[in-house]
């Protein structure tokens, strides 16, 4: 069987829309394009990551978005992507080094761009710079309306430096700053814990526990140079409802975590019988996310990072899906209905700061009590 060859999508300094670099002619069938953001702390393994899926026999064309960020970091990349000789033209950092900023400006063109070449391509990768906020480039592809029809987020990717990930997520912060580490897992579909020959069983296994603390839903891989099994990197659905049944069965395996390390990162889930009006849900959760109006007992804002959930709705049949992720929310009809004798039962995770689940219950029950006021 043929390999399709990947592609690398150069982006300059000035206002001129990068191009996207082919290195076979493809006309094949044209559809959404799935867009994966790799993520991570400086040095996790990320480039090593996409080397490894751009010339892996994986049988898909993909375009890949670079970015990393500090002074000689250009030249770095270059080198770095350019071991595979023919497969690379050249690497050129993105303006102000940061895409989560530049994406909006010419990185947005270059992605418009992208969707001129839909047939020579049929995959996305983009990583972000090792300080930046993944969720925040993860909003535009989500609900950018523009771009909806040609592309949709698969999932968030974390990969984690097994070495020094303990150093990275339990480096203390001003008051305020939320640790970008710990953010980047809080905010991952998955975790790609890397470079694990260089560090005992002992020592993994406290990485291990310290992630699942921070994030009780995404799934853990563990890995050498970042080879991974592809079939469990891509195609992920993690934020459309093709993943609403594997979220209700992922959902019932989530227990509320400890707080490991940093005391104020942590997954929070719970379960409430019942059907909800969809104008006082999102009255709780713009409450939530907008308005950061639930506090902890100490009296500190909850802040969430990532929120996901099963919910019945009054007067619908089908189960929905809720995500957020930041301020930004969604709710979606999944294929599955709810049964003439199952119990309705709403399940929510919370992953973020702060977060106290006995309140964030208290105040869901609310909402359920309440129902009849808008009937």
């Amino acid at each position: 069987m043929m390999t399709e060859t990947p592609y690398i999508l150069v982006m300059e300094e000035d206002d001129e829309c990068p191009e996207l670099v082919p290195i076979k002619e493809n006309t094949g069938p044209t559809a959404q394009i799935p867009v994966t953001i790799i993520t991570g702390y400086l040095g996790a393994g990320k480039t090593t990551l996409l080397n490894y899926i751009l010339t892996e026999q994986h049988n898909k064309r993909i375009a890949v978005i670079l970015n990393e960020f500090g002074e000689g970091s250009a030249l770095e990349k270059s080198l770095a992507v350019s071991q595979a000789g023919e497969l690379y033209e050249e690497w050129l950092e993105l303006r102000n080094g940061c895409l989560c900023c530049s994406v909006k400006d010419n990185g947005l063109k270059a992605i418009e761009n992208l969707m001129e070449k839909k047939g020579k391509f049929d995959y996305i990768l983009l990583e972000t710079t090792g300080l930046a906020d993944p969720g925040a480039v993860a909003s535009m592809f989500w609900v950018d309306a523009e771009l909806g029809s040609d592309v949709y987020l698969d999932g968030i990717v974390t990969v984690i430096d097994a070495k020094y990930g303990m150093q990275h997520i339990t480096e203390e912060k001003p008051d305020g700053l939320i640790n970008e580490a710990a953010r980047q897992i809080a905010l991952a579909d998955l975790t790609i814990i890397n470079k694990t020959d260089l560090v005992h069983e002992a020592e993994l296994g406290q990485l291990r526990d310290a992630v699942r603390s921070i994030n009780g839903l995404a799934k853990i891989l563990e890995t050498q140079k970042s080879r991974v099994d592809l079939s469990k990197v891509l195609d992920l659905h993690s934020f459309d409802t093709k993943d609403g049944v594997r979220l209700a069965e992922k959902m019932q395996l989530v227990r509320t975590n400890q707080p490991h390390l940093d005391k104020t990162m942590l997954t929070i889930t719970f379960e409430v019988q019942g059907s909800v009006s969809e104008e006082l849900l999102n009255t709780f959760i713009q409450n939530l996310l907008w308005e950061k109006s639930f506090k902890n007992k100490a009296g500190l804002p909850m802040i969430v990072i990532r929120l996901k959930g099963i919910i019945s709705l009054q007067a619908k049949q089908k189960k929905v899906m809720l995500q957020g992720v930041h301020e930004l929310y969604e709710m979606d009809d999944t294929t599955e209905l709810w049964a003439d004798h199952e119990p309705r039962i709403n399940r929510l995770i919370f992953i973020g700061r702060n977060l106290d689940g006995e309140i964030l219950k208290k105040e869901f029950m609310s909402v359920l009590s309440n129902k009849h006021s808008m009937e």
